[in-house]
C-alpha cells in the first residue's frame, strides 16, 4: 500500500465522520416516518374540514429541511452537523456557509 492510502485509512476524522454519517442515515429514516405521518395526517384533516393544520405544516416544513441538510451532509456537500448537534430547522432550507469546497 502507498503512504497516501495507508494515512487516509488512518485518519480519525473520516471515521468518525463515518459514524456521524451512520447515526444521520438513521435519524432520516426516522424523520421521514414523522413526515409521512405529517402528510397523511394533513390529507385527512383537508378532506374533513377543508382546511390543514398550521402547526402540522411547520413542523412538516422544519421536518423536510432537516431531511434536506442530513442528505447535504451524507453527500459531502455540507460539513455542517444537523439536529441535534446543530439547531432545529425553522423555515425552507438556507445555505449553512460551510459547504464543502470542490477539490
Amino acid at each position: 500500500m502507498s503512504d497516501d492510502l495507508k494515512n487516509n485509512l488512518k485518519d480519525q476524522s473520516t471515521w468518525m465522520r463515518g459514524l456521524y454519517m451512520l447515526m444521520f442515515t438513521i435519524f432520516s429514516r426516522i424523520a421521514e416516518v414523522v413526515l409521512f405521518a405529517v402528510v397523511v395526517f394533513q390529507f385527512i384533516l383537508k378532506l374533513l374540514t377543508g382546511s390543514t393544520n398550521e402547526r402540522l405544516r411547520k413542523l412538516g416544513q422544519g421536518t423536510s429541511t432537516y431531511i434536506y441538510q442530513v442528505f447535504q451532509f451524507l453527500s459531502f456537500n455540507s460539513d455542517y452537523q444537523p439536529y441535534p448537534f446543530g439547531a432545529w430547522p425553522k423555515g425552507e432550507p438556507k445555505p449553512t456557509g460551510t459547504e464543502v469546497t470542490k477539490d
